[in-house]
This record gives structure tokens, C-alpha cells and sequence, in this order.
């Protein structure tokens, strides 16, 4: 690598500005931004400004906690990495620059040795990087060519990375081990000098992400400026989002091809591209599953490649380009709280792709003597078939919500294929109607299989959010059958329990993933500005107290007219709509049940809840469960006391588990004296990286072609 001369030209000190770019970001950001008062030691005048692109996960109010003197600069759109540094450059006037992903965590003294380094001549800087295990990231790069992109196709990325006519990464470990001068570096943290600002004026920001550095980098050598590698500065780089993700290597793969069109004009474009298409074909019959998946993505990208990448986060209209979304759901939208996974995860799905949501076709037909309520639910399902097909949020018109007329009988098969056939004809003339195509497919109810199975579609994903043939009124048998069948020609199954993904491993191997169920942060986190409702004003407290469905499967009854009665100088306040009469719990002048109430208006109920409970009973259902309403609680900084079931053993750091009825009371009064076992304000952190954003970006992954972050 080449050396610098010992002697270089004085340049002026200036401050310095780190500037760390945040999107959906809670997760990490806090590792990154706790590093920087040991790594900017002796580094002289500085400050930390954040550029948040749109987070709704929480990421702001994480920087807060952990730096509350930085500059936030919250930005309204995701529109790219590039721009989010851009708007940090332009808070940061003639300061030195210095550019840090998120999951970047500087080592102690870093900054001073890059700032050390930044002499007149040299523009960038950047220290050497590690993983996450202390393996040193192979960040050193030479100017991407056809001629080195073919020989990465085909001689592979290290043996072509030990020649430097052939290789753009530089695999030589002895290169890793001097400072030097480099064509570029790898993003992830660089230094950039107010002298190279002031010439080169900022990133180009069309790239959204990927080769916006190599682009700026490959710049300011035309222009003069250095670009120079600084092994005792280190940090650690988490990383791994790139290898995970069909979409991201997409975006990588186009964009360099993208880059040397800029350079070289459209006559260097094509060979580049072909150099590129040939790199991604060897690629997509090599490798493990995930890595075919990966590289067949970007082959599809590189084929329909626009000029320039759409934006990542756009809300005006949904993606042409991207699949539909046909979810069959559990729950019916015209009747059932908000709250529900499907709901969430769909609406926010549909935000950039068209999406069907078909009410539930249900599990059994309700009858006299079996059901409860039967009658009521016969009505309300045709109430919801007569709404036919809506679009219900104005804000997001690619959502859709349809329900179908079924026949829910599935004891005997004729009668099961009369239903199965009667559904798929109402639901594949809506997706004609709405132009879908061959859409992904969620089914989150089993009953489901029977009309998906014959339907032509880009993947099938079983949300397997419960064990539906655990449920006491349909007939177990066929339901657990139908479940089998999914499981058995689903292309992923997603599950919120792992007690239910371990048992069911055997029969889904590497298809299954958790996806954890997500919060509405901006809906629980929000303290309400208004009074409390006014049914609640005139209940006295303390007030204990339970929001959600009020189901006779799910809900110990027994154990709340226990409490009601062992604890008489406390309001028990029950809200939701109950499948079961609510009667007996008439004697109790403690114990308030009002209904049902609108998923708008529940923060505001909740939030005067001095203890939120989690009542359920001890049977198949509850125990592959993972309710909703434990991080709803948890947002709203509640103490929690709950029954027992398995994946509560993941939160015992935070709420109170009891083993019997008395535990269950003895809890409830522990914690109206000492609060939760911690902060509130510990407890909304605690669900901070579980927005429902996030998972849906993991879904909307898995079923295109990658496989979700972590998160």
C-alpha cells in the first residue's frame, strides 16, 4: 500500500462534527452513540449530531436517553442513507465531518488518530473495522472496473482480491496492517475534511444507498484529496442487514452499475452491466438457499433496473414493481380490534404494496348449544359480507378489505370443497378486479389452505400467530390437518411462539422464523392530552385493569371475580367485547365492565391503570400464545401482573408472573405499592425496537426474496 511522506502541510483545526444517520434504528443506535465519549478523547472541539430518517420504531427517543445533548435533525421521509448525511453536513457548517452507520462503535481514542491523519492533502479518513467476534471487515477498495468485476465473477472475490488489476476488494491481510492510500473505503465510517466539503459540495443522494461513498470517494481523488486508511483508529461494525436482505443486495448490485454509467457514460454501462448480470447468474446456483434467493433477486432488479432507484420509504404510492399481498386473516376488520396482527402488519404492508386483507372465513360454523352468542356472530358476519370490498383508510389506498360469503362447514370433505370453491371464486375475481396478479399469500387462518392451494401466487407464508385446532368449538381434527398442510407447502412459516416453532420444527426446518408481534409506539407511547373518558372519571382507584377481547378460551373469569373479591377497595375495570355473559360479576360494586371501545380511545383508558393485568386460562391455546397487549401495556409504562405461559419467561425481567390465583392477587397488591420491578420509563424502552414498521419490513423480506434482520 502506498505510504505518505512523513511531512505534510498544516491545515487549520476545526471542529468536528459526528454525524450518525438513524432509520428504524432503536436497536443499535444506543451501542453506537455510548462508544463516542472514550473514542473522541482528546479528538478536541466536537459534537454529535443524529439525522433521523423518518424512524417509528423509537430511535429518537433512545438518542435522547443516551445523548441528550445531541443535534437531531428529524427528517420527514426515508429517502437514502446519502441524504440523511447530507442534512448532518449542512447542521455541521465548517466542521470536519465524521460518518458513522449506526451499528458502528468506535474504540477508545479512535477520532483523534483519524483527525491525526487528516492533513491537507487527504479529503477522507477511515479507521480499520472488525465484526461484531473481532474478525477484521475487508473494507479497502480499488475503483470498480468490467475488467475486475469479471474476475470476481469468475475467479471469486478473494483469489481475484490479492491482484490489483484484478480484485476491487483488497483481500492482502498485509494491506489491513499499515496506514495507506486507498481508491475507497467501505461507508460505515469515514472522516471527511471541511476542505474536501467546500470542493466537492455534498454526496449525491440519487444513489439512496450504496456507491453514494464510492462516488464521493472516486471524487475527491479528481479533485485532489486523498483518500487515506488508518489501521490504529478501529471500530466495530456490526453489519450483516447487506447478506440478509434481497432488496438491499438489489440496490447494491444496481447501483454499481449505475456508478460506472455516471462515469463512463451509457457505451461503459452496458459491458459493466454485463460483467455485473454474469457475477449475480454464477452466483444464483451456488451457495445455500438464502444466497441463491439473494443473487436470482438482483438478477430480476438488474433485468427491470430504472435509471434511478425509487425511494425507500415512499409513502405517495404503492410500488408497481413488487408483488401483491392477498392475507387471509384470522379477524374480521369490521368487527375486531385494531389491534391484531394482521391489521397491523397488512396496513402497514400496503403502505408500498396493494394489498387484499379477507376477513376470516372462519373455523367452525356457529350453532345453538356449541357457540356462544350464535346468533349475534351469524349477524355480524353478514353485516361484514355486505360491506363487499372497501378501501377503509383514506391515507393508504393500497389497502383493500373483503368478505367473502363462506359456508364454514369442514367436517365433512364435500362440503369442504363446496366452501373452498364458493371463496376462491369471490376472491380471485376481487384480485382480478384490483389487477394483483400472482400475489404473495399470508394465511393466517388454516381454514385457508383449501382455497389457496390451486391459486397461483409468488409464495406462501403461514402466520402461525396460534394453534387454531386448540380452539375448543371447531373440529380439532380436520382444523389440525389443515395446519399440517400449510406447515407442510408454506414457503415460510412465521411464529410469535417459540415454544410452538421448537415443537414444530420437525416439520418446517429452516421455513420457520420468528417474527415477534410488534407495538403501535406512536399510539401507546403518546401520553393522552385529553381528560380521562368520562365512563372511567368517576371510578375509584386504584384501578385494575384489563383491554382486550374478553373471550371464554382465552380469559379466566374465575380468577378475575377472585380478585374482584379478595381485593374490594380496588376497581377492577374490564374493557372489550365479551363473547360470554358478564352477569356474574353483577355483585361485585368494585368491578366495572365498559364494553368495547374504539382502538383510538384505548391508550387514553389505559393510561389510568394502575396495574394492568393478563388473566388467561392454563390450556393449549394460551400456552403457543404471545398477546399483543403485553408490549401495549409495557408502551404505556404499566406494571404487569400475568398468569404463566411460556413465552412470558422472556419478559420476567419486567413483568410479575404468578403460579396460582392467591400468587395472582399477593402480585397485583405488590404492585399497586411498589410499581412495576422497573421505571416506567424502562419499561417503554424495553419495546422500543418492536414497531410494527419493523416487522412488517421483515415480512415484506421474507417473502420477496430475503430473509427478516434481526430485530
Amino acid at each position: 500500500m502506498k505510504q505518505f511522506p512523513v511531512a505534510e502541510p498544516h491545515r487549520p483545526v476545526r471542529p468536528l462534527a459526528v454525524v450518525v444517520v438513524t432509520y428504524q434504528s432503536a436497536d443499535v443506535v444506543q451501542g453506537c452513540l455510548a462508544a463516542l465519549p472514550q473514542a473522541l478523547s482528546g479528538a478536541g472541539e466536537s459534537r454529535v449530531v443524529v439525522v433521523d430518517n423518518a424512524s417509528t420504531d423509537g430511535t429518537r427517543e433512545v438518542v435522547a436517553r443516551i445523548a441528550p445533548t445531541a443535534t437531531v435533525v428529524a427528517r420527514s421521509a426515508n429517502d437514502g442513507f446519502a441524504a440523511g448525511v447530507n442534512a448532518g453536513i449542512a447542521a455541521a457548517p465548517d466542521c470536519d465531518v465524521l460518518v458513522l452507520n449506526a451499528d458502528i462503535r468506535l474504540a477508545p481514542g479512535s477520532v483523534a488518530l483519524l483527525r491525526a491523519a487528516a492533513t491537507r492533502r487527504v479529503g477522507v479518513v477511515a479507521p480499520a473495522l472488525v465484526d461484531g467476534d473481532g474478525v477484521p471487515q475487508k473494507s479497502l477498495r480499488r475503483a470498480p472496473t468490467v475488467l475486475r468485476t469479471l474476475a470476481e465473477a469468475v475467479l471469486g472475490g478473494t483469489r481475484a482480491g490479492r491482484y490489483r488489476p484484478l480484485g476491487e476488494t483488497v483481500t492482502d491481510p498485509a494491506a489491513y496492517r499499515e496506514a495507506g492510500a486507498a481508491d475507497w473505503v467501505s461507508g460505515a465510517a469515514w472522516l471527511i475534511t471541511r476542505e474536501c466539503l467546500n470542493v466537492l459540495g455534498a454526496l449525491d443522494d440519487r444513489y439512496l444507498l450504496y456507491s453514494e461513498e464510492t462516488e464521493f470517494m472516486l471524487r475527491a481523488r479528481r479533485g485532489g484529496f486523498a483518500v487515506r486508511y488508518e489501521p490504529a483508529a478501529r471500530a466495530v461494525h456490526l453489519g450483516g442487514e447487506l447478506e440478509s436482505s434481497a432488496r438491499l443486495w438489489s440496490l447494491m448490485v444496481a447501483n454499481k452499475v449505475r456508478l460506472h454509467r455516471e462515469r463512463h457514460g451509457l457505451a461503459g454501462a452496458v459491458p459493466m452491466w454485463f460483467a455485473v448480470a454474469l457475477n449475480e447468474l454464477l452466483r444464483s446456483v451456488r451457495g445455500d438457499a438464502e444466497s441463491r434467493t439473494r443473487h436470482r433477486a438482483a438478477l430480476r432488479g438488474l433485468v427491470g433496473m430504472r435509471r434511478w432507484p425509487t425511494p425507500l420509504d415512499a409513502a405517495a404510492a404503492v410500488d408497481s414493481g413488487a408483488p401483491s399481498y392477498l392475507c387471509f386473516s384470522a379477524q374480521d376488520w369490521w368487527y375486531h380490534n385494531r389491534a391484531h396482527s394482521d391489521f397491523q402488519l397488512l396496513t402497514r404492508v400496503a403502505e408500498r404494496r396493494k394489498v387484499l386483507l379477507v376477513n376470516s372465513i372462519g373455523l367452525r360454523m356457529p350453532l345453538p348449544g356449541r357457540s356462544t352468542q350464535f346468533l349475534r356472530r351469524i349477524l355480524r358476519k353478514a353485516r361484514s359480507v355486505a360491506m363487499l370490498v372497501r378501501r377503509p383508510l383514506p391515507d393508504v389506498p393500497g389497502f383493500h378489505v373483503m368478505t367473502p360469503l363462506p359456508l364454514p362447514f369442514y367436517g365433512k370433505p364435500w362440503l369442504r370443497k363446496l366452501n373452498s370453491v364458493l371463496v376462491r371464486a369471490q376472491v380471485r375475481a376481487v384480485c382480478a378486479v384490483l389487477r394483483m396478479g400472482s400475489p404473495v399469500v399470508v394465511a393466517t387462518i388454516p381454514t385457508a389452505w383449501d382455497v389457496v392451494s390451486p391459486m397461483k401466487r409468488e409464495s406462501l407464508l403461514f402466520n402461525r400467530s396460534d394453534r387454531h385446532s386448540a380452539f375448543p368449538e371447531s373440529d380439532q381434527k380436520t382444523i389440525a390437518a389443515l395446519e399440517d398442510e400449510l406447515l407442510a407447502h408454506s414457503d415460510h412459516v412465521l411464529y410469535v411462539s417459540r415454544a410452538l416453532q421448537e415443537q414444530e420444527h420437525g416439520a418446517t426446518g429452516d421455513r420457520s422464523y420468528f417474527l415477534d408481534h410488534g407495538v403501535d409506539l406512536e399510539h401507546f407511547r403518546r401520553r393522552p392530552a385529553a381528560e380521562i373518558p368520562a365512563d372511567l372519571a368517576g371510578v375509584a382507584g386504584p384501578i385494575i385493569g384489563f383491554f382486550g377481547s374478553l373471550d371464554d378460551y382465552l380469559v379466566d373469569f374465575d380468577l378475575l371475580e377472585h380478585v374482584a373479591a379478595s381485593l374490594p377497595d380496588a376497581s377492577l375495570v374490564l374493557i372489550g367485547d365479551a363473547t360470554c355473559s358478564m352477569e356474574r360479576f353483577a355483585k361485585y360494586p368494585n368491578v366495572h365492565w365498559l364494553g368495547f371501545k374504539p382502538y383510538e380511545q384505548i391508550p387514553a383508558y389505559g393510561t389510568a391503570f394502575d396495574v394492568a393485568l393478563m388473566p388467561w386460562l392454563d390450556n393449549d391455546w394460551i400456552k403457543h400464545a404471545n398477546p399483543i397487549k403485553l408490549k401495549e401495556y409495557l408502551a404505556l409504562g404499566l406494571p404487569v401482573v400475568t398468569t404463566d405461559f411460556p413465552e412470558i419467561d422472556h419478559y420476567t425481567d419486567r413483568v410479575r408472573v404468578a403460579k396460582d390465583r392467591d400468587g395472582f392477587v399477593e402480585l397485583i397488591g405488590v404492585s399497586l405499592v411498589e410499581g412495576a420491578p422497573v421505571s416506567r420509563e424502562q419499561l417503554r424502552e424495553s419495546v422500543l425496537p418492536a414497531s410494527w414498521d419493523s416487522r412488517a419490513r421483515q415480512l415484506v423480506e421474507l417473502a420477496e426474496g430475503g430473509r427478516p434482520c434481526a430485530g
